[in-house]
């Protein structure tokens, strides 16, 4: 049996409370004659005599592609070959809104611009403050009861943001993953859409309870590294003689990319260039020092973060000797100093003379600054060669830098 074949013997849609015609018309913000009318022309296939969450969702994506601009017959011919299939906002949309803004702020205690500046931490529009529902609601009194508790407000927006910023890359990946992987595949067999639409609402239906256990698992485990990096850095700050002031932290910074990675996407085609690029940074995530991660991904470039400058280095030059010579060589710059952390990333002059540092690489050297350099002065495998002061791009004084060699070399 195919993939296509057992997703579809598997596929069970689940009952949901039938809404109105009126309900669905409303919720979509069209008039109860265009949906009849839709429903008319085959636009909402799932509509079989009672309106079903299904049916309703298929209401409001059709009433959105419209606003696109999209014809109608246009609409009808992506229905039909199944393109609209896969839509479950019937599986994750809360109640109807039942508070405005100045309502919920009455009930939670907390101030009606508070509450906007909450939403837009999370990176949620404002115009949804005058529908608010139950779980909106019990969301804010979290809010509430984290400040109550003393967490500063300043620190709550920040994690509001990274939560934020976190879970719709990962909401975005869960999209386009099961749109590539299930949903494409399908349409390809020559599925009809209505099937389709079946068999992704019962599929995705048994599939979303499993994404929170894993987010959960990875929670816990990430929380417990970084508490205990935590506490390590507390101590080393202690004995340092000069404390970073309050909002920053001294870290060694690392940015790495593939040398001629453009040249390479036009010799190459796009795919071929992509995977190379997924590869270099599994391998980059793979071997990074256990207390250092990647903070962002920019094309084939990668920020690395981590507490101490000299694993930092050991890792570069150890990565460089290790990497497969049959692609193109990675070229990597390493700085450290005094960075402000700000929403899970980090900012600065450290930082952008780290990215700089990485410019004047050649593929498959490591580039180091000072500061660097004579922090791993005891590594005995190591060495240092000084290139010289480098006048870097946006920075108005010379910079020494050095080539990051193994010792033996």
């Amino acid at each position: 049996m195919s993939a296509t074949a057992q997703v579809l013997a598997d596929a069970q849609a689940e009952q949901a409370p039938q809404p109105t015609l009126s309900q669905v018309a409303e919720r979509a913000g069209v008039s109860v004659s265009t949906v009849r009318r839709w429903v008319g022309e085959r636009l909402v296939p799932q509509y079989e005599g009672n309106w079903t969450a299904a049916a309703a969702a298929q209401v409001r994506i059709v009433a959105r592609l419209r606003a696109r601009g999209h014809t109608l017959g246009e609409i009808r011919q992506a229905v039909d070959s199944g393109a609209l299939a896969g839509y479950i906002d019937d599986l994750l949309a809360p109640s109807q809104g039942g508070y405005n803004l100045q309502q919920a702020a009455r009930v939670t205690g907390l101030e009606a611009a508070l509450i906007q500046r909450l939403y837009t931490a999370m990176g949620f529009s404002t115009l949804s403050l005058d529908a608010l529902t139950e779980q909106d609601i019990e969301i804010l009194r979290y809010a509430e009861q984290a400040l109550q508790l003393g967490l500063p407000l300043v620190a709550l927006l920040q994690m509001l943001r990274v939560y934020g910023q976190a879970l719709a890359q990962i909401a975005d990946a869960e999209v386009r993953l099961f749109h590539i992987y299930v949903h494409e595949p399908m349409m390809r067999d020559g599925v009809p859409g209505l099937q389709i639409a079946e068999a992704m609402t019962g599929l995705v239906s048994r599939l979303l309870p499993l994404a929170s256990p894993f987010m959960d698992y990875a929670h816990g485990r990430y929380l417990g590294h970084f508490i205990e990096q935590d506490v390590i850095g507390h101590m080393e700050t202690d004995m340092a003689q000069h404390a970073p002031d309050l909002g920053r932290v001294r870290v060694g910074i690392a940015f790495a990319d593939l040398a001629g990675y453009t040249r390479l996407t036009e010799e190459r085609g796009d795919e071929e260039a992509v995977g190379m690029v997924e590869r270099f940074v599994e391998a980059v995530e793979s071997t990074l020092p256990h207390d250092a991660r990647v903070i962002k991904t920019l094309g084939d470039e990668v920020m690395v973060v981590g507490p101490d400058p000299v694993a930092l280095i050991e890792w570069a030059v150890d990565f460089q000797r290790n990497y497969p010579t049959d692609t193109p060589p990675p070229r990597i710059g390493i700085h450290c100093g005094e960075v402000l952390y700000r929403d899970g990333d980090y900012y600065g002059r450290e930082v952008n003379q780290a990215a700089r540092v990485v410019a004047r690489a050649a593929g498959g050297e490591v580039l180091a600054t000072r500061a660097v350099a004579e922090s791993a002065t005891a590594v005995e495998r190591l060495r240092f060669d000084l290139i010289g002061e480098i006048r870097l791009k946006g920075f108005s004084e010379p910079t020494e830098l050095y080539l990051a060699l193994p010792s033996d070399v």
